[in-house]
């Protein structure tokens, strides 16, 4: 072991050049050899309250803006929880047709007064889901609230997972009506006590609703310090219990088989339990609990946004290398 570490740190010598102090010389070797992933673009990492690590390849930097996609689910739950810590919402159990009865169809299916909030964040609103085949078509639409109301249930809500980007558009309506602000407003001000978080763009709806759940740009150090503040326990910004709900396992997915939460999935990596959100193309947030000694991490990554990463085993790629490196750090 101890002859294994020698010849570690003397490989990765040249490598850590640069590097926060503090890092290992094996994590440093594991941050090079990931420029051998041609969609990575950059990864910064936390730990033990500050940022341990940052690199940035093929000209990129964790610095420079990226759409981290559907990785802001993440995000939006963390506005719901605020809104239900403020008051603004009931709970989890929140029903939508109370807050978007104007947008409903004329004759709504019944299941509609059975719908929450928790049925959104969870992916289990039991509508036809609006992404994938049918994302086009449904941005494409002139009011993307009511398109996404006006679908078919093919299952009861909570009955089991539909991913659906609609869903969580909808949770971002629903903070818009309640509040009488618009999500990008209150993501700055409620989230704007996380150090170093800010959101560079986001598209609008139509009706100039954010989208919730996609098309959100931030830096990959600006991922890393909304990751942190979960792997902190909120820093007081987002409630701790809201963490610990949002982190309870609701569904899983019928594509990959991970368990799911609200705007977070729920696995392991590395030998440690990690919750993570995950964008289209690689786009990645992973939180590891402190668990027996072992402080918090949090490690964000950015990928190019144009290719995809799930069919193609680049997430597996990317969640056994954040497995790898929070057993380095």
């Amino acid at each position: 072991m101890q002859r294994r570490a020698l010849v570690l740190s003397a490989l990765a010598a040249p490598f850590l050049a640069g590097f926060s102090r503090g890092v290992r010389a094996d994590a440093g070797l594991l941050l090079d050899q990931a420029g051998s992933m041609a969609q990575l673009r950059a990864v910064a990492i936390w730990q033990g309250g500050r940022e341990v690590a940052a690199r940035g390849y093929r000209g990129f930097d964790p610095d420079r803006a990226a759409n981290i996609k559907s990785a802001s689910k993440s995000v939006i739950s963390a506005l719901a929880g605020i809104a239900i810590a403020r008051g603004l919402f009931s709970g989890a159990d929140q029903k939508v047709a109370a807050i978007l009865r104007p947008d409903l169809p004329r004759d709504p299916d019944p299941r509609m007064d059975d719908l929450t909030l928790g049925h959104l964040l969870s992916m289990q609103a039991g509508l036809q889901r609006q992404s994938g085949p049918n994302y086009g078509r449904w941005v494409g639409s002139r009011n993307w609230v009511r398109a996404a109301l006006d679908v078919p249930f093919e299952q009861d809500p909570g009955q089991g997972m539909r991913y659906s980007t609609a869903s969580t558009h909808l949770v971002s309506a629903m903070l818009t009506r309640v509040s009488g602000r618009s999500t990008l407003d209150l993501a700055q001000d409620w989230l704007g006590g996380i150090p170093g978080f800010a959101i560079t763009s986001w598209q609008r709806d139509p009706q100039g609703i954010y989208l919730g759940g996609n098309e959100m740009a931030m830096s990959t150090r600006s991922l890393l310090a909304f990751g942190a503040a979960y792997a902190a326990g909120g820093q007081g910004v987002i409630p701790a219990d809201w963490i610990a709900e949002s982190w309870q396992v609701r569904t899983r997915s019928i594509f990959s088989g991970e368990a799911y939460g609200y705007g977070w999935f729920v696995s392991e990596a590395g030998g440690r339990p990690v919750r993570y959100g995950w964008g289209y193309g690689g786009q990645m947030i992973y939180v590891f609990p402190a668990i027996q000694g072992k402080p918090s991490v949090a490690i964000a990554m950015t990928s190019d946004p144009g290719q995809p990463s799930g069919r193609t085993g680049y997430r597996e790629r990317l969640n056994a290398f954040a497995g790898a490196l929070v057993r380095a750090l």
